[in-house]
């Protein structure tokens, strides 16, 4: 996109509502206005964009792998890029590449790497580890030989690296970390999120306390909500303040939980997108190693499911656009809504609402041109088309 470019011919989603009859006007990669399609009539540099639906980029806070790269596999900078190449095509222009439970030396090794990542203009945020500090009853398709209650030097180790780029977010277990930890890492920057935990209500409401913002993966690897043990999933849905992801693939959460959840969550926190993808999103291969494991591709309705050969689900096949379209048609969700949950949503979880998620004044240029099916037609980078 030329500087001081104007978009328009779509309807327009600005992340908090819809306009008809706009147009976007971008400079120098950042938003310049929205306004009536009547005030740019004449004007060089109009791209038109023949009707469908022009929204903010997706931010995706959990995304383990793409372009048939996982990060776990090879922890460096090139990975981070591959990684958000595979997933701009599906309307992701912000994500935060997540390395799952390993070893000391690969978790330094991708922190290393997501510093350099941050700063290449790829999208890359920085990073989510999803481990080691998680609980080996809820190991899912961890390793659960590398989990370990959180040290001293796991807490300098995060607080050196959020002072190196601008998103750093930890998913840990109640049961391996201590309250004060979490308050550290909250006061010095770091994103905490409970999962893969089996803790009661009132241990996850004391780390919300200390500090903890999320929860990763509502519903999955995690203590369950029931009548007299509301688990982490009560204490996330009872929680104003508290945000969660959800994987909206029809194969992690029944469609049905997530429609209670939506209606039971307390705000201001929100449910959010996310697609917890592998490699295969983006690539022809239809399976990966994990771990030493083969990962194998099943098919599925809304997108295949990823299994390991016990069945048990290894992160997903999900992309950003189809996690949408799935809010739509199967979870009974407005457009807007659904929209909200792939981009505002998450950046005002992530802390990064001023400059991402929304196609208001002062933002990054990060778009995505939607067909009237939901499916991505095109994709913009602070104002330069991918």
């Amino acid at each position: 996109m030329m500087e001081d470019a104007v978009l328009a011919g779509a309807r327009l989603f600005d992340g908090e509502r819809f306009f008809d009859g706009h147009a976007l006007i971008v400079e120098k990669g950042r938003v310049k206005a929205v306004v009536p399609e009547a005030e740019i009539s004449g004007r060089d540099g109009i791209s038109r964009l023949g009707g469908g639906i022009l929204a903010p980029g997706f931010i995706d806070v959990q995304v383990n792998g793409g372009g048939g790269r996982l990060l776990n596999n090879d922890p460096s900078p090139e990975t981070f890029a591959v990684i958000a190449r595979a997933h701009r095509r599906y309307g992701t222009t912000a994500l935060l590449p997540t390395l799952i439970t390993d070893t000391r030396s690969v978790t330094q090794s991708a922190i290393a790497a997501a510093i350099e990542a941050s700063k290449a203009g790829e999208g890359v945020l920085g990073i989510h580890l999803e481990g080691p500090h998680l609980a080996p009853s809820r190991r899912g398709a961890h390793l659960a030989e590398f989990m370990r209650p959180m040290e001293e030097e796991d807490v300098q180790q995060l607080l050196r690296a959020a002072e190196k780029m601008p998103v750093v977010h930890v998913t840990v277990a109640a049961e391996q970390v201590r309250p004060e930890q979490v308050k550290r890492l909250s006061d010095g920057g770091v994103i905490v999120s409970l999962g893969h935990t089996d803790c009661t209500c009132e241990a996850a409401q004391r780390l919300f306390a200390a500090g903890a913002r999320g929860v990763t993966h509502l519903f999955n690897a995690m203590s369950g909500l029931s009548h007299r043990a509301p688990g982490l999933v009560g204490a996330a849905l009872d929680a104003g303040g508290i945000w969660a992801g959800i994987i909206a693939d029809g194969h992690h959460v029944d469609p049905v939980a997530l429609r209670v959840a939506h209606r039971a969550k307390r705000g201001p926190g929100k449910l959010f997108h996310v697609t917890d993808a592998m490699a295969l999103v983006g690539s022809g291969a239809e399976s990966f190693d994990l771990n030493g494991r083969t990962v194998r591709r099943e098919p599925g309705e809304i997108c295949s499911k990823l299994v390991l050969e016990d069945g048990t689900l290894a992160g997903s096949d999900l992309d950003m656009a189809s996690a949408v379209r799935f809010g739509v048609e199967a979870l009974e969700l407005s457009l807007e809504e659904s929209l909200k949950m792939a981009s505002s949503y998450p950046a005002t979880y992530l802390g990064i609402g001023e400059e991402r998620g929304s196609l208001r004044p002062g933002a990054l240029a990060d778009c995505v041109h939607l067909g009237d099916d939901l499916r991505v037609r095109q994709v913009w980078l602070t104002g330069r088309a991918q």
